[in-house]
C-alpha cells in the first residue's frame, strides 16, 4: 500500500462539479492499493499517518502530528501510485489491486485512520473521475510505502 501525504491549508474533492469533500486544514492522503496488500498494511499505514510529526509546533519546527493539531484528512484512492514506468512511455498498473480488493482496503484504511485522529476523515469517491484541489502547506509532501517499513 502506498500513500502520498500532503500537508494542506485546505483541500477538496469534486465529482461531476459537486463538492464531495472538503477540509480547512490537515492532510490530503492519496492511497494506492496493490494486490499483495492486507488489513495489516492498513493498520500500519494508518498508525504511521496519524503519528507522523509533520505539523509545526509553536517554534515553527515540524514536531506535531495530525492528532496533536486536531487536523482533518481527505483520503482519495489513486491506483496510479502503482505506475510502473521502467519500460516504454505508457505506465503499467499491473501491481495495482483490482477494484474488488482495492475498495475494501481503502475503506478499511479510512476507518482505521478515523479511529486514530481527532479530526474528520473525508473520502473521495472510489473509482470516480475526481477533481482534487489543494493548497499544499510548506510544501510538505511525504511518500510512504508499506513494503518499505524498515
Amino acid at each position: 500500500m502506498r500513500a502520498l501525504l500532503q500537508r494542506v491549508r485546505r483541500a477538496s474533492v469534486l465529482v461531476d462539479g459537486d463538492n464531495l469533500s472538503s477540509i480547512a486544514g490537515g492532510l490530503l492522503i492519496l492511497i494506492g492499493v496493490e494486490e499483495a496488500d492486507t488489513v495489516e498494511d492498513c493498520d500500519w499505514l494508518s498508525t504511521k499517518t496519524a503519528n507522523l510529526r509533520i505539523f509545526d509546533d509553536e517554534n515553527g519546527v515540524m514536531n506535531k502530528s495530525i492528532v496533536d493539531v486536531g487536523g482533518d484528512a481527505i483520503v482519495v484512492s489513486q491506483f496510479t501510485l502503482h505506475a510502473h514506468t521502467k519500460k516504454g512511455n505508457r505506465p503499467s498498473y499491473i501491481k495495482a489491486a483490482p477494484p474488488e480488493l482495492a475498495e475494501p482496503l481503502y475503506q478499511t484504511f479510512s476507518k482505521m485512520l478515523k479511529n486514530k485522529i481527532l479530526g474528520n476523515v473525508r473520502l473521495g469517491k472510489f473509482g470516480a473521475h475526481m477533481m482534487v484541489e489543494l493548497v499544499n502547506d510548506g510544501p510538505v509532501t511525504i511518500w510512504i510505502d508499506t513494503k518499505n517499513k524498515e
